[in-house]
């Protein structure tokens, strides 16, 4: 993979990693205060871990195609 795009890829997962650690905080320390924001807290904190797993199976599959 290419020095660019390994850039990119490692910059937008700690940004992932960033917001994700975030809400989750939130969620932990009480920030919901209806069920329904709980809910919406949930899916966007699950919405961005298959995110990042997108992301880093990507990354790997391209650098195993660089190996091969």
């Amino acid at each position: 993979m290419d020095l660019p795009t390994l850039d990119f890829a490692k910059s937008l997962r700690d940004k992932l990693r960033v917001d994700m650690n975030n809400f989750t905080d939130d969620l932990a320390n009480g920030q919901c205060t209806s069920f329904e924001q709980y809910k919406e807290l949930c899916g966007v904190i699950r919405g961005l871990a298959f995110a990042e797993r997108h992301l880093i199976d990507l990354a790997e599959n391209l650098e195993r195609a660089d190996n091969e």
